[in-house]
């Protein structure tokens, strides 16, 4: 379906639902509203639908713009596939986890291989193991966001695992805003790994479907076109606005459409302040209080893969990336034409002069890296590449977190806003943005059922 201009001809808009955002939080959202028989329009600055989730091409191939695993655990995920008549096709394995620590790849896949981690000594294996093992144990994460992170990891694991285990993680991922991170930040990360392990019975199950997220989109979207949903895209929303009628307009570069009676902006939380004006001004500064990270991302598309392991995590800070997430570890590689698929992270705050660097100047730095890493690898087998630039990716769990989160339902009436910084306690990732989108309905619509999809333990029946 083409999308219709923003300045079409419009009628009978007042029971419509404007949704600002076309990734998978307001696809979501749009799909469970139009299955209740609201009309939705839905507005997208990008040309393509699915914000982080969305696909792209690398050279021959069309993949994911940044890498994505569906965990056995992720229930919300899995019942969505199953909706959408996806879920049996996911193909599920057993992946490997390393580490490149001190100019060595160690893998950490076994109880034996953290024995054997040599950066650490016995005492030091015991109190980072215990670390680990009392986080996911921990079902009241609360109390955890009046805790520093350093102060709490080093508490448990010792100064000794922190400088060498968790500081170059956390530094990894926050850079030094890792300082201002609670310690809910880590408890949500060891909490869902906890629960990729009881669902795999014992080891974490990756799974993934043939041709990514791009067929997800596509599927969804078809699915969405059938139920009415209008698609309002390339129109990047300049206001949100509550006239004297009761009604919401909704302002784009190529007009204005009117008459909505009620608006969910899913834009991250700065954005979202600046374009709801009618906002008030605790809820404007709870919103820009948040503190995002950034992505510099880029995709390599190589002749052969770099090594044996899914995820490489890297304590060696002289890494101009944060890790190496081998694609082709858990994907056929005839997904990708024979060739194996690379992505290399760069987490960063959204003012990081490392978002002014070219693709060129990147591609020779992350190049140079990967052959001290790798001697076998030479740049000459990059069949191409590609960088993602996203300057708000997910708010830092900072201290006291929720306690400034403004709500989903805003003091106008009609007027929601939810986005990532109401993952409360969890990491950014589709399972948890679909339980979002599910709980905010709740907020949306009071007293009606948050779903009408094929519940989780169905999906899991069908598995």
């Amino acid at each position: 379906m083409i999308a219709p201009s923003a300045d079409s001809p419009r009628t009978g808009a007042s029971d419509t639902t404007a949704i600002v955002g076309g990734g998978l939080l307001g696809l979501t959202l749009a799909l469970r509203l139009a299955r209740r028989g609201e009309r939705v329009t839905l507005f997208e600055a990008s040309p393509d639908l699915g914000g982080l989730a969305s696909a792209w091409r690398i050279g021959e191939v069309t993949w994911d713009r940044h890498y994505h695993v569906t965990l056995f655990s992720d229930r919300r995920l899995r019942a969505l596939l199953a909706e959408l008549d996806l879920e049996r096709e996911l193909v599920w394995s057993q992946v490997g986890t390393g580490f490149f620590s001190d100019g060595r790849f160690h893998p950490m896949n076994s109880a034996l291989d953290f024995l054997r981690f040599p950066p650490l000594g016995l005492i030091d294996k015991f109190r980072l193991g215990t670390t680990i093992l009392r986080a996911s144990r921990i079902a009241d994460p609360l109390p955890l966001e009046d805790i520093p992170i350093e102060t709490w990891l080093t508490k448990l694991s010792g100064r000794k695992t922190f400088a060498k285990i968790w500081r170059p993680l956390l530094r990894a991922k926050l850079g030094e805003r890792y300082r201002e991170a609670s310690a809910a930040f880590i408890w949500a990360i060891v909490v869902r790994l906890y629960a990729a392990r009881r669902a795999g019975l014992g080891s974490e199950r990756f799974g993934y479907v043939p041709g990514g997220y791009a067929r997800v989109l596509d599927t969804l979207r078809r699915k969405l076109d059938a139920l009415g949903v209008e698609f309002v895209l390339g129109a990047p929303v300049e206001s949100v606005a509550h006239d004297a009628s009761g009604t919401f307009s909704v302002r784009t570069p190529n007009g204005t459409r009117a008459g909505y009676a009620r608006a969910i902006v899913t834009a991250p939380a700065r954005h979202a302040a600046r374009i709801c004006a009618d906002l008030s001004e605790d809820e404007r500064s709870g919103l820009l209080d948040k503190r995002y990270q950034g992505i510099v991302c880029a995709s390599l598309l190589l002749d052969e893969p770099l090594g044996p392991y899914y995820v490489t995590n890297l304590t060696d800070e002289w890494v101009p990336f944060s890790a190496v997430i081998e694609m082709s570890a858990l994907v056929d590689r005839a997904q990708f034409g024979g060739g194996a698929l690379v992505y290399l992270p760069k987490y960063v705050a959204g003012d990081d002069p490392l978002f002014e660097v070219d693709d060129e100047t990147l591609r020779a730095q992350f190049c140079t890296a990967l052959e001290r890493m790798y001697p076998h690898f030479k740049r000459e087998q990059v069949r191409a590449f590609r960088v993602s630039r996203v300057r708000d990716v997910f708010p830092i769990a900072t201290l006291g977190y929720s306690r400034g989160l403004p709500p989903i339902a805003t003091s106008v009436p009609g007027l929601f806003v939810v986005n990532a910084a109401h993952i409360v306690n969890g990491t950014l990732n589709a399972n948890e943005t679909i339980s979002l989108a599910e709980r905010a309905l709740a907020a949306i619509s009071p007293g009606e059922r948050a779903s009408t999809a094929i519940s989780p333990a169905t999906a899991l029946e069908r598995a």
